[in-house]
């Protein structure tokens, strides 16, 4: 449960019932095979987007152009199930039923909304239509909310099935739309066609034996079933070891939210130079995680993991088809002993980025066949025991997404959780915004341990959004 002492949102009215919007031609109807990286346990949650604009762009002119869209992207118009043949594997029904759209307005105005949004709270959920469902499986892949505001901004909300696409994919969907948006032109091609297909990712059968060896990123269940209910996995491994995500997530929550600019950026980068060239995300994953497992205290005795997306798209031979949507990614796994790591001291970022290297580097075609094979097992999830989780959108393009009245004044998540994001700054290419939930009584110190470091120049104000 998250909790937050930050302004609540007025109410939402809710000006029509919501509609079902359908592609506006008539699209295929088949059931679309979903490869092991997308109908993964943990992924069977929705991505939930909010986009605040300036200026609101018609309803009209949204529903016909997301019409439109959607006979390219006729997925997301149809319906998860399970496999007739399999029950624990999920497919889409590509049946044309529509995606949910709903219109609403709140008593805001745009620059009221920016001075909050760094920290989403309980309130934020009203910015979304919430489907009435009995499971997971029944809610459409695609909801989109459109909230109006007092001083003629809007605010956008769209929630993608996860089992259908990645961060990639739904930033190549969003544009796509966008795209028929600000298009001069009655019909217009798409700048990327779709790529639907999921056996380029099937697995191998039967699987290589070399290939049984464990994973590092993965743990086993006790039982396996479809859970087709919850946002989240929360089952108990029941080893009788910390299992740090269920105890995260079993008491009150406060979201952090830090911006680190670019000159930020630059001071840990040169702890590292010249003797380790880095990335942004590697610079900034290490320090993360460092600080959370400071903040946390976690036992001397334990190994702790960082797991963070890596994009395989042009790891694997061959490559992935341009337009591919859907899930394009395995987690990477660095791992290392807190009390190695706590007492590095300095050097932290050194072999903290050597860490995230080296996992990514481990990503390798023979790397994802494996995890794909693995994950015919439908006992093997990520391993979230004493793990830090990062998802990157900051380099997705999702900040650029033009309506047609501009680019908007800021995108974040509608949920703050205890998974991190790092995401991108409105107007600064080249800074990051890290957002994570953790227990209140730990989230000053997380602060502390990201911001006041003796290397950092003394003029830190403005760190913390």
């Amino acid at each position: 449960m998250v909790k937050s002492d930050q302004a609540e949102l007025p109410d939402i009215f809710h000006l029509n019932p919501p509609i079902l919007i359908c592609p506006k031609n008539p699209t295929p109807k088949h059931p679309l095979y979903l490869s092991n990286l997308d109908d993964q346990k943990f992924l069977r949650f929705t991505i939930k987007y909010v986009y605040l604009y300036r200026k609101s762009v018609s309803s009209e002119m949204l529903k016909h152009s997301l019409s439109n869209v959607l006979v390219e992207y006729y997925p997301f118009a149809g319906r998860l199930r399970s496999n007739p043949d399999d029950n624990e594997k999920l497919e889409i029904d590509c049946n044309g039923k529509g995606v949910v759209f709903a219109e609403a307005f709140m008593d805001m105005t745009a620059d009221n909304f920016l001075s909050l949004s760094s920290h989403p709270n309980r309130s934020w959920r009203n910015l979304l239509y919430r489907v009435e469902s009995s499971t997971f499986l029944d809610v459409p892949p695609l909801v989109v909310q459109v909230t109006n505001l007092r001083c003629g901004g809007m605010i956008l909300c769209t929630a993608f099935n996860h089992c259908l696409c990645d961060g990639i994919g739904t930033s190549q969907f969003l544009h796509a739309w966008a795209h028929l948006i600000t298009s001069t032109k009655p019909t217009s091609d798409l700048p990327i066609t779709p790529f639907h297909t999921r056996h380029v990712l099937k697995s191998r059968s039967p699987p290589p034996s070399k290939q049984h060896t464990f994973l590092p990123q993965f743990t086993k269940t006790a039982t396996s079933k479809l859970d087709d209910d919850h946002d989240h996995d929360d089952d108990d491994d029941g080893d009788g070891l910390l299992d740090l995500n269920q105890f995260l997530q079993s008491q009150p929550i406060v979201p952090v939210s830090l911006t680190f600019t670019h000159s930020h950026i630059l001071h840990l980068k040169r702890l590292c130079f010249p003797s380790l060239k880095c990335t942004t995300f590697d610079i900034m994953a290490a320090h993360t995680w460092h600080s959370w497992v400071k903040a946390l205290g976690l036992s001397s005795v334990l190994n702790t993991k960082l797991l963070f997306s890596v994009n395989i798209r042009k790891r694997i031979e061959p490559s992935l088809p341009e337009g591919y949507y859907g899930n394009g990614f395995i987690l990477g796994c660095a791992e290392v002993n807190v009390k190695e790591f706590i007492n590095s001291g300095s050097n932290y970022l050194y072999s903290g980025v050597k860490l995230v290297q080296q996992a990514k580097t481990s990503v390798t075609d023979s790397c994802v066949r494996s995890v794909v094979d693995l994950l015919e097992d439908r006992t093997v999830k990520p391993d979230l025991s004493t793990s830090l989780v990062i998802s990157q959108w900051s380099k997705l393009g999702l900040e650029d997404l033009d309506l047609g009245q501009g680019k908007p004044l800021q995108m974040g998540p509608l949920t703050s959780d205890i998974y991190c994001l790092f995401l991108p700054v409105v107007g600064e290419i080249d800074a990051v915004r890290i957002l994570i939930s953790l227990p209140e009584a730990v989230a000053d110190k997380f602060k502390y341990y990201m911001m006041n470091m003796d290397y950092f120049d003394r003029s830190i104000d403005g760190l913390v959004s």
